[in-house]
């Protein structure tokens, strides 16, 4: 007799994870629902609630009603390792990292993965909106790493950093379905967590008011608000005479075009104050506290040695926009390993740089140092730190972080 492939899902008690296991039942697998507890850190507190414990008890309360086994998992001390520690570093030195994107690379299709092997799991299941598909290449299945169905919920780009190894032992049982079906089949099932709101904040950690969070380890220091005018502001954009293509530019035009602009004290005036240019990043308009400008005002830079922030006015202010960016050599990752372009090679894709952000048309060139990323449109509020992701399609290739 046959034995049933087993999967391990990561039931976080939420509505997604709850339907993706009931959809395995009935597609002939074994389950097994596992919790991921992520965080209970007294010293860094994060809100007077404790939304872990009532997730935990819903996502029992769902294997139960489900009839599939189920234990939970305590991956704090790793969770602090590779996403907090981390998350702190980054903004301390004035980058805007995405932890969702991290804790699924390093947490869930890593540590959780691992636990999930030991209990001799074929697979591990997620209730992400995507999908999974796979291409034959030189006789062998190449694994691809494809868009939801639902456009409104696509969520890809947070999967963007997975590798081969990662998405041969992933099952996506929501991806092909619409958020809409997903809680009709849940209501149809009685589970608790059918009208159960989708969570906000950080990856399984729950509310989390991120300057707050910052604060408990990175302290306040009073700092300047500086605004630059238009005509100082950098727009990176380089003239490209006719006849050249973009593969013709020498690496020092890239960089002129790709590389973040650093201002001076001295190019603007003085609005006000902050308290630590580490709790702002590029294309923020929330928090800077300075009324009487008539227009909104945005980050266009932060400085965090000098600790001075450099803002612009109006969401057109030509501070805030870049064609192009840059990924170190070694941050660079390919999904679609088959794909890797070698320096002095080029290819056309679309890109993204946040969730939920169009894909915007866009060229990538190899150069030894790195990935040049050249958008045909320019984009708002590129901050170090963040991801880009590029797309064949509805296809993820791959994706890096932003120097």
């Amino acid at each position: 007799m046959n034995k049933k492939p087993r999967v391990v899902v990561g039931l976080s008690g939420g509505v997604d994870s709850s339907v993706a296991a009931y959809l395995l039942l009935e597609q002939g697998y074994e389950v097994i629902g596992m919790f991921m507890k992520n965080w209970h850190d007294e010293s860094v507190t994060i809100s007077n609630e404790c939304p872990w414990m009532e997730d935990s008890t819903d996502a029992m309360l769902v294997a139960e009603k489900l009839g599939i086994p189920f234990q939970a998992i305590d991956l704090s001390e790793e969770y602090r390792e590779r996403i907090v520690d981390y998350m702190f570093a980054e903004y301390e030195a004035g980058r805007t990292p995405n932890p969702d994107i991290l804790c699924n690379r390093e947490i869930k299709f890593d540590i959780f993965l691992k636990a999930a092997q030991k209990l001799k799991a074929d697979f591990v299941a997620t209730g992400h909106y995507c999908q999974k598909g796979s291409v034959e290449v030189d006789g062998k299945p190449v694994y691809q790493l494809l868009a939801g169905a639902d456009p409104n919920k696509d969520q890809s780009y947070f999967l963007c950093q997975l590798s081969q190894e990662q998405l041969a032992k992933a099952l996506f049982p929501i991806g092909h379905l619409q958020k809409s079906e997903v809680r009709a089949i849940a209501k149809n099932l009685d589970l608790i967590t059918a009208e159960k709101k989708d969570s906000q904040g950080l990856c399984f950690i729950g509310k989390v008011r991120l300057p707050e969070f910052l604060q408990q380890q990175l302290k306040p220091k009073k700092g300047k608000i500086i605004q630059i005018p238009d005509n100082l502001a950098v727009f990176n954009r380089l003239k490209i005479p006719a006849g050249v293509t973009l593969e013709d530019l020498d690496t020092d035009e890239l960089d002129a075009l790709a590389l973040p602009v650093h201002y001076q004290a001295n190019q603007g005036k003085v609005l006000g104050e902050h308290n630590g240019a580490h709790y702002f990043t590029v294309g923020q308009r929330k928090g800077l506290q300075v009324g009487g400008t008539g227009k909104p005002l945005f980050v266009i830079a932060t400085d965090t040695k000098e600790n001075n922030i450099y803002t612009g006015l109006g969401d057109d202010h030509p501070g805030l926009l870049r064609n192009a960016l840059f990924v170190k050599e070694k941050d660079i990752h390919w999904i679609r390993e088959d794909l890797v372009l070698t320096p002095g090679q080029s290819a056309k894709y679309q890109a993204r740089i946040r969730y939920r952000q169009p894909l915007t048309e866009a060229t990538l060139i190899r150069r030894e140092k790195g990935l040049y990323v050249i958008f045909d449109q320019a984009q708002k509020g590129i901050a170090s730190g963040q991801f880009v992701a590029w797309y064949n399609a509805d296809e993820c290739i791959g994706s890096g972080t932003i120097f």
